[in-house]
């Protein structure tokens, strides 16, 4: 079993930064579906000169564009010239909530701390954690096991996760089966796509 216990999602942070500030960063075009395929444990984005910065432990809710939805909160973890590093302390990009009527400026936007509660509040507390079950199979055809290991390997990363479906199952329930592919889920039947 891989654990991930070390990345997980902590409790929500709704307390101000340093000085008792909140941002709001606005994911970069495509940014989004990058973000929710793999799990990253930062979020590293430039921000232009002249855009008010945050500081070091600063809370960030992430937020997608069109429509705006929170995804993530966060920490500042630094901020080096003009690259700003967030460490993701909860995410949402599989159930992204509505931001309502939160407006933001660019790619980084000062928040009132009101505003910042109020949002990790709509996401509310992290569901349950569970054990899944996720697999990749493919039939390879190779004179040695070793080949057939390399091979494997050479079209997890020539096809990827655009063309490979990988399949997930709760463990203990592997007729719960489903197959996703691009982080959704995909049917694979060829007799249900007539």
């Amino acid at each position: 079993m891989t654990v991930t216990d070390h990345r997980s999602t902590g409790p929500t942070d709704v307390d101000g930064g340093p000085g008792g500030d909140a941002w709001a960063v606005l994911l970069p075009a495509g940014r989004y579906d990058a973000e929710r395929l793999v799990h990253h444990d930062t979020l590293e984005l430039t921000v232009p000169p002249g855009v008010p910065a945050p500081r070091p432990g600063d809370p960030v809710a992430v937020l997608a564009d069109e429509p705006s939805r929170l995804v993530a909160l966060g920490r500042v973890a630094r901020l080096d010239g003009g690259t700003l590093l967030v460490t993701y302390t909860r995410r949402s990009f599989d159930a992204p909530v509505p931001t309502g009527q939160v407006s933001v400026a660019g790619p980084v936007t000062p928040l009132a701390p009101g505003t910042y509660r109020e949002l990790a509040d709509r996401l509310g507390p992290p569901p349950p954690r569970r054990t899944w079950l996720v697999s990749l199979d493919l039939p390879i055809e190779a004179e040695s096991p070793a080949e057939a290991v390399r091979l494997f390997w050479s079209y997890v990363r020539e096809l990827g996760p655009a063309e490979l479906p990988a399949f997930v199952s709760p463990s203990g329930d592997e007729l719960a089966m489903q197959a996703f592919v691009l982080g959704v889920e995909a049917n694979q039947d060829p007799e249900e796509d007539d």
